[in-house]
Order: C-alpha cells, then structure tokens, then sequence
C-alpha cells in the first residue's frame, strides 16, 4: 500500500460531497467534499507501490485547471489505470454540481 498526497490551486468550493465508483479489481473509488481556501487536496491510497511519478503525471493533467472547485477528495484505488481515474474524479465534480445525485 501505498499513500500519496497532492495539493493543487482551485476555484470556489465544490458544490456538495458526493462518492463515485467502488474498490473492487481494477478500480478505484473517489470521495469528493467541498473545501474552502480555494484549494483541493487529494488523498490517494493505491494497492500498487512505485507509481507516484504516474499519479504525480495524471493529477497535474487533471487538476490544471485551476477554476475547478476547491475540494478534498479521497482516492482509494486498486490498480485502476489513468483513464479510470480520471473519469472517476470528472464523474464526482459532475455529481458534486448536481447536488451529490448521480
């Protein structure tokens, strides 16, 4: 196991907490709760040691926006490849908007 921390520039705080995917076989899943200080903080615990330059690579991808909303978000993963995560976290930011409702 492996636990890694990121923190990135951010817009106004997320407009709801909200859970998208699950931890199972190749997947992960991401906990998003609004967070002020125009900041988000992202947690990331991963079954898969010595990727924290591929987490490192996609998060500042993902995150390079800086009008996303200020967030602290959680990830939990179990060897979900770069695609998955980011369609995770774009899924929980849209979900977040509408109030936490998938």
């Amino acid at each position: 196991m492996e636990r890694l921390q990121f923190e990135f520039a951010a817009g106004q705080p997320a407009a709801s907490r909200t859970v998208t995917g699950v931890v199972a076989s190749g997947d992960l899943e991401v906990l998003l709760e609004p967070q002020s200080g125009g900041r988000t903080n992202v947690a990331v615990q991963t079954s898969v040691d010595g990727y924290g330059g591929t987490w490192t690579a996609l998060l500042e991808r993902v995150f390079a926006d800086p009008a996303l909303p200020a967030a602290k978000i959680e990830i939990n993963d179990n060897g979900a490849t770069p695609g998955v995560v980011r369609m995770r976290i774009e899924q929980a930011f849209e979900e977040a908007a509408l109030g936490g409702r998938p």
